[in-house]
């Protein structure tokens, strides 16, 4: 039996397609104007409905959805496509993918944030011969 629900909050509702991981960071991403509804930064307890589109900040892109369905609580991941649908760029999606590969390999070779003194000198020496 399918139960329907009309209007939802913002907050629960990215929690609960899982666009995040509890509904206290989906709050505070929507105060941090990380979500836009619509095309529009959003707060948290905007009221949602069928048909909206909703963009979630993805550093470095924005991840846009179209709202099929309501859910009646968090979903499942393999039920996802029955109530959002991504329509997000193929460009920003490749853009997004290089960027986690470029990541992956920086941690896989220890490399944390920026270069020490002596090691930017060692690159630089690399780089002049």
């Amino acid at each position: 039996m399918k139960v329907f629900c009309f209007l939802m909050r913002l907050d629960k509702l990215i929690w609960a397609l899982r666009l995040y991981k509890t509904r206290s960071l989906a709050s505070k991403a929507c105060n941090a104007e990380k979500v836009k509804l619509n095309g529009e930064f959003a707060k948290p307890s905007k009221v949602v409905v069928i048909g909206n589109e909703i963009s979630v900040k993805v550093i470095p892109i924005w991840r846009t959805f179209k709202i099929i369905d309501l859910p009646k609580s968090r979903v499942n991941t393999k039920l996802l496509p029955q109530f959002i649908i991504e329509t997000t760029a193929s460009d920003d999606l490749l853009q997004l993918l290089q960027n986690q590969l470029v990541n992956n390999q920086n941690k896989i070779l220890g490399i944390k944030g920026r270069p020490t003194k002596k090691i930017r000198r060692d690159l630089d020496e690399l780089l002049e011969e």
